[in-house]
């Protein structure tokens, strides 16, 4: 039997994590990451807490640790090869678990997740939906594949692992004491910057 509740889970602690941590790391990805948080840090009060969920090896925390070099700085993280990664980041106290499993012991002033949901279970957003507001104490901030409506789509050949909807906008419809601070998009074609056609949304608790 699996130690995970979800298939996705599964396929993200496993073979094809690892490879998706042996494709996604470098200066660039850093880069990028440090000229996206540099926008939306603008539009936020000074933080002193920050928590990721769904990490990898750090690349966007350690861009954020660039703009915060005084933030506590936390990471959530399913993948054994990556977590071994993060541990080497001596400033960033690392969960080794699933999303799904993580039990919040403090809130932090800004929450991260970056093209997690996308990959999560549609049946356990709800659960993270209720742990992202939980943990945070003022921001939320989503960076994923966005969609007006639901929808499945192939993911490198893979049935079910990628899942495009309005994450912000469900948030905002349970959560009726969160409001919109901004959002933008970021295309992979940058000359400069890019993502991975990522919208980004940032959000406050009133």
């Amino acid at each position: 039997m699996s130690e995970f509740k979800t298939s996705q889970e599964e396929f993200w602690a496993g073979e094809f994590g690892d490879d998706y941590t042996a494709r996604n790391r470098g200066v660039d990805w850093i880069a990028s990451n440090t000229a996206l948080f540099a926008k939306i840090f603008e539009r936020v009060e000074p933080v002193r807490t920050v928590i990721e969920f769904g990490s990898n090896i750090g690349l966007n925390l350690q861009a954020i640790k660039h703009l915060l070099p005084d933030a506590e700085i936390s990471a959530v993280e399913i993948n054994r090869n990556a977590i071994e990664e993060l541990r080497g980041l001596r400033y960033v106290k690392v969960y080794p678990e699933s999303i799904l499993d993580f039990s919040q012991d403090y809130t932090r002033e800004f929450v991260l997740v970056k093209g997690v949901l996308i990959h999560m279970n549609p049946a356990s957003l709800p659960h993270v939906y209720d742990l992202l507001y939980r943990t945070s104490s003022r921001y939320i901030c989503l960076a994923e594949y966005y969609n007006p409506t639901p929808v499945a789509i192939r993911y490198r050949g893979h049935a079910d692992k990628l899942f495009k909807r309005d994450f912000a906008g469900e948030l905002l419809d349970r959560y009726k004491d969160l409001r919109l601070i901004d959002y933008g998009f970021v295309y992979h074609g940058d000359p400069k910057f890019p993502q991975d056609d990522l919208t980004w949304f940032l959000l406050e608790k009133k």
